[in-house]
């Protein structure tokens, strides 16, 4: 064996144990949150999942008063909100959590191997956990009583997840680092969550507006991830108004900024 081969699994058997020692620290700061947040309450861990599915079942049932079954051919209401609503919860939850992510685990942070970007992390897939879980309860109900179908384009759906995740996850790190010992900001964070409800794409569908607004409505980062999740889910959603190499790029570059805010972050804290 050569010395470059010999050197080459040495560092691949250190980055293997870098990334379990990773895993151990994120699966940990889980399981804080969840006992931190639910474990001494009511329902206790099921009101992780409980909470979203209620939210879910009141826009829901709301909806269902409505003479509109259906938003176009093959596609249902309740369906459609019951996506649209579960999946913009997680981003509620991942961005509205993010302003107080620091101050309630500042003592985590003298820990060597714990970092904000674990708690933030830790916390985003928390919320993504919870959000999925009450998808996947309340569209098996739905299929059960023959309201809903499978999903159509599975891979198309859990891409788009993917991206709506990252993207929430990215935007998470730049509050947090905004929001660091400026009140003036975290006042803004919560009434933002609201603004972008409308916004999001999660209760319409880009075809319903004038052809002259469908590209720049399309552009709009949430809804291109809406578009693409409900293209994997209903057999009739369209496939013209998501594009997938746009969205990436515009979650690397707030990714990137995201990395660098938590970055100066963290600086201040060690400073104290």
């Amino acid at each position: 064996m050569s010395e470059a081969s010999a050197q080459k699994r040495i560092e691949a058997a250190r980055f293997l144990d870098a990334l379990r020692v990773q895993c151990s620290v994120i699966g940990a700061l889980i399981m804080r949150e969840l006992h931190t947040r639910y474990g001494k309450r009511g329902l206790g861990y099921a009101w992780l999942f409980l909470e979203p599915m209620l939210l879910a079942v009141l826009v829901v049932s709301l909806k269902m008063f409505s003479r509109e079954r259906h938003y176009g051919a093959g596609i249902g209401v309740v369906p459609f909100i019951v996506l649209g609503y579960t999946m913009f919860i997680m981003f509620r939850g991942i961005w509205n959590r993010a302003d107080s992510a620091l101050e309630a685990n500042l003592p985590l942070m003298y820990h060597r191997m714990v970092t904000l970007f674990d708690i933030l992390l830790s916390r985003a897939l928390l919320e993504a956990a919870a959000s999925m879980t009450a998808f996947a309860m309340l569209i098996g109900l739905c299929i059960m009583l023959d309201m809903a179908d499978l999903p159509a384009r599975p891979l198309y759906f859990f891409t788009g997840f993917l991206q709506y995740f990252w993207f929430s996850f990215a935007l998470s790190m730049i509050v947090c680092g905004a929001t660091y010992e400026n009140s003036t900001l975290q006042k803004f964070v919560h009434p933002i969550s609201y603004i972008l409800l409308p916004l999001s794409g999660a209760f319409f569908m880009v075809k319903w507006f004038p052809h002259n607004f469908h590209g720049l409505i399309a552009y709009w980062p949430m809804t291109s991830m809406f578009e693409e999740m409900r293209y994997g889910w209903f057999e009739a959603a369209p496939d013209d108004f998501f594009y997938p190499a746009y969205v990436i790029t515009i979650c690397m570059v707030l990714t990137l900024l995201g990395l660098l805010s938590i970055k100066l972050v963290r600086r201040k804290v060690e400073l104290k």
